[in-house]
């Protein structure tokens, strides 16, 4: 999972508008790789996990908790979620064996964000994971 924690500070950490990141093991239900300083709580890797597979209408009405934050959605489908409130944002995007997770604050721009983990999920994608 080294390498899963280089591409996150490669790919989202170094365009300056992604915060932090983190890859939730589908699978196994839990992080596998984060960037320095983020910790994820299991029950958030969960709730996100299950956001996808089980509460997606939930989540597109009531928005989601995060860090005891609550997030407005913005766009929820099977392969994307992204959510936002006054202090950043919250973008969550689905591969066949990962969620990659990436918070941006305010000052960051989002769409910046969004590409860069939608770019980083096709390259998992496009890899089989």
């Amino acid at each position: 999972m080294i390498q899963l924690r280089a591409l996150l500070k490669e790919g989202l950490i170094r365009t300056k508008h992604v915060e932090n990141a983190a890859a939730i093991a589908i699978k196994e239900r839990e992080v596998c790789a984060s960037t320095p300083g983020f910790h994820v709580p299991p029950e958030n890797a969960i709730n996100l996990i299950y956001a996808f597979y089980k509460n997606l209408l939930q989540v597109r009405k009531e928005g989601l908790y995060f860090k005891q934050k609550h997030y407005k959605c913005v766009r929820a489908d099977e392969h994307s979620i992204y959510l936002k409130n006054a202090d950043g944002g919250l973008i969550a995007v689905k591969t066949n064996a990962f969620i990659l997770i990436a918070t941006y604050r305010a000052g960051m721009h989002p769409s910046v964000c969004v590409e860069a983990v939608e770019k980083l999920a096709d390259y998992l994608r496009e890899k089989g994971s």
